[in-house]
């Protein structure tokens, strides 16, 4: 990928890592624009289980946007209109994807930060992390993609208190927000991020994918087709099914295939 976006392969796990570490893994165009490309890339991978999202270095997940590019790149409506569609794009491509995604979350998770933690599955952060979203001090609105993600996670009360403050605030608060998962200490945010993910790609993946997909559309509507109710039985039809069945009686770890 770009210079500022970096992808590592462990196994059936992935790593992304927002790499603009000079300016606290700030978002540019391309950042967003390579990174939506990457999500997609991913989500077609069948041997992939498990991606992890993260900023490199332990300072910062994101500190928002690169407010360095607005003058070249977002200084009029028809610009912001050219940049939004590259951001919203990259954020259906995080919440589309079919594999679970963890929010390995160092330090700083601001701005466009906060949006793109809020699209996966699990974060988990650091004591010392800090969150927010100030875009009312830039005079700035976030679209509805951003704030829909937000208010998603943490209800419209929450959303609109980040949104209308522009308050920083700690991890605690952000846990007790339902704005994070987990809060560990900060020199475990990488090993409990990698083993979360672990966790999880030793579970059947294709179980995996149904409850995200569920998920999303229970998020969008309880009403639910027959089609959609039957789906569910599906795994029953699934070698991974018989793994696992035969493995729980014989209570032994089931090694699952993805079939």
């Amino acid at each position: 990928m770009g210079d500022k976006l970096s992808i590592k392969r462990d196994g059936d796990i992935v790593i992304i890592s927002l790499d603009n570490p000079e300016k606290m893994n700030a978002l540019t165009l391309s950042m967003w624009r390579e990174l939506g490309a990457a999500m997609q890339t991913l989500s077609a991978d069948d041997d992939i289980r498990c991606v992890v999202l993260r900023g490199a270095g332990t300072k910062a997940f994101a500190a928002g946007a690169d407010i360095g590019e607005f003058a070249a790149q977002r200084s009029n409506r028809e610009q912001a209109r050219s940049y939004a569609e590259v951001t919203t794009a990259a954020m259906q491509a995080i919440e589309q994807c079919r594999h679970p995604v963890i929010a390995m979350i160092h330090g700083v998770c601001v701005g466009g930060g906060l949006e793109i933690a809020s699209l996966c599955d699990i974060r988990i952060c650091g004591e010392s992390s800090r969150f927010g979203a100030p875009v009312g001090q830039l005079g700035l609105t976030m679209s509805y993609a951003e704030l829909g993600a937000l208010i998603r996670l943490a209800g419209r009360a929450v959303a609109m208190e980040i949104v209308l403050e522009g308050r920083i605030f700690n991890a605690q608060e952000a846990y007790a927000k339902g704005l994070v998962s987990r809060v560990v200490a900060d020199d475990a945010v990488e090993e409990e991020s990698i083993a979360t993910a672990r966790r999880i790609a030793r579970g059947a993946p294709l179980v995996a994918r149904w409850h995200k997909q569920a998920a999303n559309r229970l998020t969008q509507s309880p009403e639910l087709t027959a089609a959609e109710i039957e789906s569910a039985l599906d795994c029953f039809d699934t070698e991974d099914f018989r793994i696992g069945a035969e493995a729980f009686n014989a209570k032994q770890k089931p090694v699952f295939k993805g079939k």
